[in-house]
This record gives structure tokens, sequence and C-alpha cells, in this order.
């Protein structure tokens, strides 16, 4: 069932995996899809490396996941390292395992770069990649990516926002959000989006605090920022990792509940691979 179609009927929840790089974390994929398929999730997505390293995997975890797992998956797909040769191939193979959902993407330039260079051929944004998709394949569904506090390269908030409507006009049928964990952020974020026309569904992207290293490492890829009560939580408990984690269940439980009273059209998980802390959430959720 596509996205958008889901979107229709209720507040979605979905989860976001990235594929395993060895025995160990397979194993452990494993166990998490067993635990989170009790929450009946309305779809699930799987990342795509830098590079396009991780294709091979990411396309055989949806597959596995759509026919084994029986759950909706949405298949990231980027520019990087991809001609359109390449994405049309990469169509047709999501084509033929029965994937109807896309999350279209530029991607991130290879580590140690500034700057994103296609190959000839390729695409330069993601704007191109959704409009060859609905050119070649109208058929999949699409969703698109969206920053509340603007995208790291944008000049300000008006052409982040102006670009976000150019991905919607290319076919984006809903946005999923990067992570923020200041939900005026995000209300400031759809308001933009509405007096700028934007007028599709704006998942919000939900990654509960389980780790310094890794949220320091993410909001510096994102550009999100921590609320200064917050960060003096996690400041104060840094040696404690069994804390860190209660301290960003919490709040994320906190975020989560601001949301659902204000009407978000759904809540998609940055699942991390683990399910803990995202099984404690939604206990909490009613949703």
């Amino acid at each position: 069932m596509k996205v958008i179609d889901k979107l229709k009927q209720k507040v979605t929840v979905s989860f976001e995996f990235f594929p395993p790089k060895n025995e160990e974390q397979e194993k452990q994929l494993y166990s998490v899809l067993v635990q989170l398929k009790e929450f009946a999730p309305d779809f699930v997505s799987v990342t795509y490396g830098a590079l396009g390293a991780t294709r091979e995997k990411t396309f055989r975890w949806v597959s596995e996941i759509k026919q084994n797992y029986k759950l909706e998956p949405v298949a990231h797909l980027t520019c990087v390292a991809a001609t359109k040769e390449n994405i049309l191939s990469q169509l047709k193979e999501l084509e033929s395992m029965g994937v109807e959902n896309i999350l279209a993407l530029r991607g991130d330039p290879p580590e140690g770069q500034t700057d994103f260079n296609p190959p000839p051929d390729g695409f330069k944004y993601a704007k191109e990649l959704v409009s060859f998709i609905k050119e070649r394949k109208p058929h999949f569904c699409l969703g698109v990516a969206g920053f509340p506090e603007g995208h790291p390269k944008a000049q300000d908030l008006r052409k982040d926002t102006e670009y976000l409507k150019e991905k919607i006009n290319a076919g984006g049928e809903y946005v999923i959000t990067q992570l923020f964990f200041d939900d005026r952020r995000y209300f400031s974020f759809v308001d933009r989006c509405k007096k700028a026309g934007i007028n599709v569904p704006i998942l919000a992207g939900i990654m509960p605090i389980v780790s310094l290293k890794q949220i320091k490492k993410m909001t510096e890829i994102c550009g999100a920022t921590i609320p200064p009560e917050l960060q003096i939580k996690l400041d104060k408990n840094r040696n404690d990792k069994t804390a860190i984690e209660e301290i960003g269940v919490e709040y994320a439980i906190s975020q989560c509940q601001t949301l659902l009273k204000s009407g978000v059209p759904g809540l998609h998980f940055f699942v991390m691979n683990q399910a803990g802390p995202i099984s404690k959430i939604l206990k909490q959720l009613d949703i």
C-alpha cells in the first residue's frame, strides 16, 4: 500500500533502519524487526549508504521486510554515484519486488568532501531525481526530506523552503523531516511550508537519544540543535549510559505527546537498529 494512502486514513507510525554491516548486526536487526513488528508500523524505510555502497544490502533488506515480515517497505534512493541508467535499473528492480514506495534523496557527499559532485548523466539535486522517477515510473509513491532548522547548506530558511516546494512540485507526495528536539522548530517549519503553498503531509522525524557520541555526530550532519535544558541534563549524566538512555526516552515521549496533540500526520522513528528505546516510547503513547 502506498504511504500517501495510509496518511489519508490515520496518524502513521513508521521506523527507519540501516542495512547491517556484518553478521552480528544482521542477527540484531532480525531481532529488532521481530520486536518492533508487534507495534504494527504503517511502513518502514531502509537507508542507502554513501557512494551507493549499501545499495545491494538496502534492496535485499527491502525485499526481506516485504516478503518475510509482511511490512510495507520504503526504499531510500539517492543521487550519489548514480547515472540515469543506474537509477532506471534500480527502479525496475524495486518494481520487480512489488515495492511501491521510495524516499528520494540527494544523499551526502563522501566523507572528506564538502561539495556534491554528481557523475556525468547523473542528478545534482533531489528534485531532479523526483522528476525523473515520476516521468519514468509514475506509479511509485515518493517521499522527500525536509529540514525543520534548515538544510546545513541552505542560504536561509526562505531558500530552503523554496527548494522543498520545488521537490513537491516535481512529484514529492509527503515529507519526512530530519531529526529535531524542539517541537517549536517543527511547528514553525510546518507554518513556513503552508505559507509557501506546500500542502502535503509533513511527518515528524524522531530520534531518541541513547548515546552522546552518536547524537553529537547526527546533529552535526543535519544541523539540528539540542535545547539548553536537555543539554544540561545530558551533560550532568554524560558518564552514565543508562541514565542517558532514560533521559532520551523520556524526552522523546514528551515530544511525541505534544506533536500528537497538535495533529501531526505521522511519527517517523530513526530506530538506529535498536528496539528497546522505541518500544518504551510507543508503549507510553496513545496511538
